[in-house]
């Protein structure tokens, strides 16, 4: 690099760093450190320019890998950063422009070269590097581990310690940035790394007591989104002509190398504007989530994970367990704040699902929030957009809900938060509902979303368990969220007989039944005709009829049946016979979440026995469906009861008359009439070995979303480009 770099293009022909990587051993205390770290050139601000830096650094690291066991130059240049970095908070408080900007630099190539060699090479061929010293070729000394920690620990230290100015901006982010290289070994191997060297130095020795401090920091760095400073300020300006190690820097020098820039990998999405504005906050953020889903070592679970495991609010007085030394204290309140602003980011989603799920702490408090809409409006927004988004990230956002929903206070509590004019809902114009009805409409959009396009069955069970988990404390349901629950059973009540009927009887298929499928519109609107109700109830109680003679038994004769039309025993069935198990679980689901609404609290929702009504031909055709006779007996009796009262009004009723003949039949119905079934309530649990997931997750996440950081796509092994 040296005085007078400008552009990516010129590092491979630079002097400085030809001496670098070249056959000569340079001192540690050699002048030629001082001009090597006196650059400045056009700053990286694309993936072009990123990849140019890339392969400009890869043709001084081949040489310098050839070269280096011989002069130990790597570790000299190492041995320069950590003498400087003694002196940072001094240099800090004395406002030493120069001296810090100079670290920064040292640290800026420090970052490139490993990166390039951790992509290139194994941990241990890693680490021989780190032992090389000016010695006879091919032997080496004994601060092989020794320099790698203390550099590690150094790192760690300059982050927790050294003060966040204008003028420490820079090195407190590459400081962030090099411990992510450190740790991406793991991109260049498919399987998860258990047993890795620097992940032994993360979790023991020296830098294990700045376990707490190091994720306080992190923390702190993304609840604050500090901006990066302006251009300018805090970079040594050149005041004079003449000569001298900074000979040849123009003014301004600033406006280079720092400037704040977004990044992606290949095939990244666009994200918000959370790297542009504080790339700081975005970097700590996935140093967090990578050092939060380390593997845990034979001898002792990850302290990074306790951590964040057992952290408490600044007001919480009561005394820290003796059993985690890695506790420490934070403010829940500004950490509520960034979490609510941020949802954009899948970072920020997976943060508050690991909170949620992994932190008893913050889970209570957020559960006591009297504004919880500010939290689950933008996890709703994430659903909503569920074609925008990456499956992780809708994934991530419906567990949050799923952990909320298994909360009786929060179930009960979003049903009294009333919502004005939501925008961003655009299937019907919303001026007031309140935000469990909101929260049911999105879930089941949600539902529909993935039963005809990613067909995902783990998604659809987590969205029904949400459901499931609300349906004792629905209050006062909106009408269109009422008759969103009820249409989207119908529409599956629909399917189903047409996927009977197409299994047991495919070369006599009704074409009328077909007609009533073709006529639903994608975001499930009820198009279809009186006419067709009529057929579909008679057709469904032929059907039901042969269905609850022998269920398996005639399921598993039509099922060879279709195989042998296929012409083999082999033959894939097709997606509608494949479906009949999904939708009849699905079916199952919704009538369970309607019997639970009904039994516990039928008198405070009369818009949705109101939309059971305007259904209930179609619902008094499955009541001898033997999988759901049990189910149907309270829906049955429901409609049954209030059928009558509606018939003793007389015809000609209007809206409003019908509700308010519910709302009294509602007091009048005897509550011991309806049979008590289990309460439905269901709980997220982990999967087993979850690293599988996350940590290949995580690392998509700092591939397409870290801040000046590059990786060759086709060197990575972890993930697939479309992975997330």
């Amino acid at each position: 690099m040296g005085a007078n770099s400008s552009s990516i293009s010129e590092l491979p022909e630079n002097e400085y760093l030809k001496k670098l990587s070249g056959a000569e051993p340079i001192s540690e205390n050699d002048p030629f450190w001082n001009q090597l770290l006196s650059f400045s050139f056009t700053t990286p601000t694309n993936s072009a320019d990123l990849k140019l830096l890339e392969e400009a650094t890869i043709s001084v690291c081949k040489s310098l890998v050839e070269k280096n066991p011989r002069t130990g130059n790597l570790g000299s240049l190492i041995k320069v950063f950590l003498s400087r970095t003694k002196e940072l908070k001094i240099s800090a408080e004395c406002q030493n422009h120069l001296f810090i900007w100079q670290a920064h630099n040292a640290l800026f190539i420090i970052c490139c070269l490993l990166k390039v060699f951790i992509s290139r090479m194994s941990e241990e061929e890693l680490q021989l590097h780190f032992t090389y010293e000016d010695k006879a070729p091919g032997s080496y000394g004994t601060e092989c581990e020794d320099l790698i920690e203390e550099l590690l620990c150094c790192l760690i230290q300059l982050i927790v310690e050294i003060p966040l100015l204008d003028i420490t901006y820079s090195i407190s982010l590459e400081a962030v940035t090099t411990l992510i290289v450190f740790l991406s070994c793991q991109l260049f191997h498919k399987e998860i790394l258990r047993e890795s060297i620097i992940h032994k130095y993360l979790m023991h020795g020296r830098c294990l007591p700045y376990t707490s401090r190091l994720v306080k920091t992190l923390l702190y760095n993304f609840i604050r989104q500090e901006r990066s400073p302006p251009p300018g300020t805090h970079v040594f300006q050149q005041q004079t002509d003449g000569g001298g190690l900074l000979y040849g820097i123009a003014s301004g020098v600033a406006t280079g190398l720092w400037t704040v820039f977004t990044l992606g990998g290949v095939g990244s999405k666009a994200t918000p504007q959370l790297e542009q504005c504080s790339p700081l906050a975005n970097q700590s953020l996935l140093l967090l989530l990578v050092l939060a889903n380390l593997t845990d070592a034979p001898d002792t679970p990850n302290p990074y994970r306790q951590a964040i495991m057992s952290f408490k609010n600044t007001q919480d007085s009561t005394a820290f367990s003796s059993s985690n030394p890695h506790a420490f204290q934070i403010n829940f309140n500004s950490l509520y704040t960034a979490l609510c602003e941020q949802q954009k980011s899948d970072q920020a989603t997976l943060l508050l699902y690991m909170l949620l799920h992994q932190n008893g702490n913050v889970r209570t408090y957020v559960l006591a929030r009297t504004d919880i809409e500010n939290l689950v409006l933008p996890i709703l927004e994430i659903l909503y957009h569920v074609e925008e988004r990456n499956s992780h990230h809708v994934y991530m956002a419906l567990i949050i809900l799923l952990i909320l929903t298994e909360d009786d206070g929060f179930n009960r509590s979003i049903h009294e938060v009333i919502l004005k004019n939501i925008t961003w809902y655009a299937e019907r114009v919303l001026t007031e509902i309140s935000l469990g009805s909101l929260l049911i409409l999105v879930v089941i959009r949600t539902i529909q979303y993935n039963m005809t396009r990613t067909r995902d069955k783990y998604l659809h069970t987590n969205c029904l368990a949400a459901l499931a988990n609300m349906s004792a404390q629905f209050r006062s349901l909106h009408q269109y969220a009422a008759q969103r629950i009820i249409s989207y059973t119908c529409r599956h009540l629909r399917r189903y007989v047409y996927v009977l009927d197409k299994l047991y009887f495919p070369h006599s298929h009704c074409s009328t039944l077909q007609h009533c499928f073709s006529t639903l519109s994608d975001n499930g609107e009820e198009l279809l005709s009186l006419t067709c109700s009529h057929i579909l109830r008679s057709y469904a109680s032929s059907l039901f009829s042969l269905l609850s003679k022998k269920h398996n038994k005639v399921l598993e004769q039509a099922t060879q049946s279709l195989r042998g039309s296929l012409g083999s025993n082999d033959s894939p069935l097709p997606d509608y016979a494949q479906d009949l198990n999904v939708i009849e679980e699905v079916i199952r689901m919704m009538l369970e979440i309607i019997n639970s609404c009904l039994t516990n609290s039928l008198h405070h929702n009369p818009n949705l026995v109101y939309a059971l009504l305007y259904k209930r031909d179609l619902f008094e055709q499955f009541r001898t469906h033997p999988s759901f006779q049990d189910i149907m007996q309270n829906i049955d009796l429901v409609i049954s009861f209030f059928s009558s009262r509606l018939e003793q009004a007389g015809a000609e009723l209007s809206v409003e008359r019908v509700l308010e003949i519910i709302k009294q039949g509602a007091v009048a119905l005897p509550k011991d009439r309806l049979r008590k079934f289990p309460e439905l309530k269901f709980k997220y649990v982990e999967e087993e070995q979850p690293e599988e997931f996350f940590i290949p997750y995580v690392w998509s996440l700092v591939y397409n979303s870290a801040v000046a950081l590059y990786w060759n796509p086709h060197d990575i092994q972890l993930f697939t480009m479309d992975s997330g």
